[in-house]
């Protein structure tokens, strides 16, 4: 039955004398206010003084007044209600009728109730069956256009529980969706006595409740009264008070219970096959507009989900400190898949706390006071440590406030966990080559999101992830700190007083994790000279590095029987040619003879070293062409120049000079533009690492390895020339 069209500026209601059906109006009170022609001829027995007359007392049965109580407190709030109620006629008998309720509205206000009532019978109750069915038809139709364009479950709830609650004619409405495989969370609920929707935020499927039968059965569920309500149900909590019936539509898709839509109507609603039908058409509109945007969120999720493992493959692949690339994708996490995200890893048998994350730094506060002052137990289960144990990851859908309790250590501990508003939680272990490093924990709370199986299996994937990259860490750590130690150790220590001298020597590594092979040294003689060499094995690695210990070794073995370069070079080649090595080796081999200020050195195939003369001007040796140890054709020729007091040389590997897309004569002159930071005034090591850093290519992965002497100028040659 259409209800009256009441604007808020209308005071006098006797435009309502021309309905057919009997229209009265009550104040905020319950107290008829006005009653229409046709309700004064059909309920005459409520007197002509109707000031005095509550309308619930004087139209409705006993058993139906605090239903209908509940129609009008509804329609004070300013909600318009229709449906069937049982009424009372002239003849005093009982009689169902179509009843409209909707609020009074006055100066922006509502003051009070305005009922139609239709309780015509004979050659008037088929067109009013008709009005009836099509003004079912309309609303339905209006119903599914909703839930068709609906794109979140928000919308699918307003809908079931408002438009759809009023076109059944119910005051009490929910829409409980099936989460995880035994329970029943609440999406909405309208109407219900104080504090319903806060006790059924979550409820087992099997405890005994219409909406976990329903959910078990994928039947619809009908009960007609206050009586066959308790009789199957003596301990369920009442939707409301009076006489009540209810209906309970199971929401099916492909042969599944997704959720459990509930109407409680006031007064025994007895359903006949038409509105049965309405019911069912309802809850597949309802199930599937609620399967499709599960569709769409999990299409969503998943593209999410990809674009969240490629980002946090990026951020773990920037970097070797797994502290901070850990951090930064526990960052990433919030809040889009978590609205809290810890990451713990196992150290000296202890949990370190790597990282927590939230959107608001108050409650990141919260959670690192409460893991100093509850930190997790060993063998409590289902939390970290279990994980660590067992290997096995813990997916929780669904926190409890019993869960809560069991937990907590005291009041305190339980009261922080329930201001925590804690939801949903995994926790999956961070394993790398069969080891578990540590755990990484997902909280939902504020998001009320709930995790599943496949958000487990994707955090799985990410914790994977995270493990390799802890593991390649350490790996890369434990490799380089060897590789240092290997490097160091076949690199010499120069002698910190060398008469006439002064030493320094720089080698930095190319960043990698496998040694290389460059080498240098300065051995003094007997006779006050100096000699000096730098190499560099083509290669990397154990190979290399040994190969770079022999060269080394097989030097100062050579300068030890005579070190002039003509001997030692010589004895170098015959080396590779008796033994066959395969190596390619550079050297640059120097003797300084201080009694005649001379410099005298033979070059296989290296860079040329560097002089900075007594006047502070650069200059570049001689570049001979000759070839790598072990390739020479011929006798190979040494090269003398004059090496006087005070005056410097440097000599130094490729990795120094070289850079990508550039002639190597390009770095040569780079150098000699630098080499008067090499001044007498400054600590020559110093003053080496300075000139290496403003020289090097710093993009390059190659070593780089030079060695500087520095004659005393104080001490002059003791021979003549």
């Amino acid at each position: 039955m259409p209800i009256p069209d009441v604007p808020p500026w209308v005071g006098d209601l006797d435009h309502l004398n021309v309905l057919d059906e009997a229209a009265l109006a009550t104040d905020t009170a319950g107290r008829i206010i006005f009653a229409n022609a046709t309700a004064r001829r059909l309920y005459t027995f409520l007197g002509e003084d109707l000031s005095s007359v509550g309308l619930a007392q004087g139209l409705l049965p006993e058993e139906g007044r605090d239903g209908f109580a509940e129609i009008v407190d509804q329609a004070l709030t300013g909600v318009a209600w229709s449906g069937r109620l049982e009424v009372r006629r002239v003849d005093g008998t009982v009689h169902p009728a179509d009843v409209a309720c909707a609020p009074l509205r006055r100066d922006g206000g509502v003051v009070g109730v305005v009922c139609v009532v239709d309780d015509s019978v004979s050659d008037r109750g088929q067109r009013r069956e008709a009005r009836r069915l099509g003004d079912r038809v309309t609303r339905l139709a209006r119903i599914a256009t909703e839930l068709g364009t609906a794109d979140d479950v928000e919308t699918v709830t307003k809908v079931v529980i408002s438009q759809a609650a009023d076109a059944a004619g119910a005051t009490v409405a929910s829409l409980s969706l099936v989460v995880g495989e035994d329970r029943l969370a609440l999406a909405g609920l309208r109407g219900g006595t104080e504090g319903a929707a806060r006790r059924w935020v979550s409820y087992p499927m099997h405890d005994p409740t219409p909406a976990g039968d329903v959910a078990r059965s994928g039947q619809m569920l009908v009960l007609t009264g206050r009586a066959a309500i308790s009789a199957r149900y003596p301990d369920l909590e009442r939707a409301a008070e009076g006489e009540r019936s209810m209906v309970a539509l199971p929401l099916r898709v492909v042969g599944r219970t997704v959720g459990v839509v509930t109407l409680s109507f006031p007064g025994r609603r007895r359903l006949d096959a038409t509105e049965l039908e309405f019911f069912g058409i309802l809850a597949d509109s309802c199930a599937q507009a609620l399967e499709r945007i599960r569709a769409q969120k999990e299409a969503a999720d998943q593209a999410a989900r990809v674009q969240f493992l490629a980002d946090a493959t990026t951020e773990l692949s920037k970097s070797l400190d797994y502290e901070v690339t850990l951090a930064n994708v526990a960052k990433l996490a919030v809040p889009g898949f978590a609205d809290w995200c810890a990451i713990d890893v196992v150290e000296d048998d202890r949990l370190h706390r790597l990282a927590v994350e939230h959107v608001d730094p108050a409650k990141v506060a919260l959670a690192v006071e409460v893991e100093e002052r509850y930190p997790s137990e060993r063998d409590a289960p289902g939390g970290p440590w279990e994980v660590i144990r067992t290997g096995r990851s813990i997916l929780v859908p669904e926190v409890t406030d019993e869960m809560l309790v069991a937990g907590a250590k005291d009041e305190e501990h339980l009261r922080i966990a329930r201001e925590l508003r804690l939801r949903s939680v995994l926790i999956v272990p961070l394993v790398a080559r069969g080891r578990v490093l540590g755990v990484l924990s997902w909280v939902t709370a504020e998001s009320e999101r709930r995790y599943t199986e496949s958000d487990l299996a994707f955090a799985e994937d990410l914790g994977r992830r995270g493990a390799i990259a802890i593991d390649n860490s350490q790996l890369h750590s434990q490799t380089m700190e060897a590789a240092e130690r290997l490097q160091h150790a076949v690199l010499p220590e120069l002698a910190d007083e060398v008469p006439g001298w002064e030493l320094a020597g720089c080698y930095i590594p190319a960043g990698r994790t496998d040694v290389g092979g460059d080498f240098y040294d300065a051995i003094p003689l007997p006779d006050g000279g100096l000699a000096i060499f730098v190499g560099d094995v083509m290669g990397r690695g154990v190979e290399a590095a040994a190969a770079m210990a022999q060269m080394r070794a097989a030097v100062r073995a050579y300068i030890a029987l005579d070190a002039s370069p003509q001997a030692v070079m010589s004895n170098l080649d015959q080396l590779f040619t008796t033994y066959g090595m395969s190596q390619i080796v550079t050297l640059v081999y120097l003797v300084v003879d201080p009694a005649r200020d001379e410099l005298t050195f033979l070059n296989a195939g290296h860079p040329p070293p560097v002089l900075l003369r007594s006047n502070h001007l650069a200059e570049q040796l001689p570049a001979t062409q000759q070839a790598p140890l072990g390739l020479a054709s011929g006798p190979r020729r040494p090269v003398t120049v004059a090496f006087g007091p005070g005056e410097t040389l440097m000599a130094f590997t490729d990795g120094l000079i070289e850079r990508r897309e550039e002639d190597i004569d390009a770095g040569q002159r780079r150098l000699l533009d630098a080499v008067p930071l090499l001044d007498a005034q400054r600590p020559l090591g110093d003053a080496l690492r300075r000139l290496v850093e403003r020289v090097r290519d710093h993009t390059r992965q190659d070593d780089v390895a030079a060695l500087v002497a520095r004659r005393d100028p104080t001490r002059p040659a003791t021979h003549a020339r």
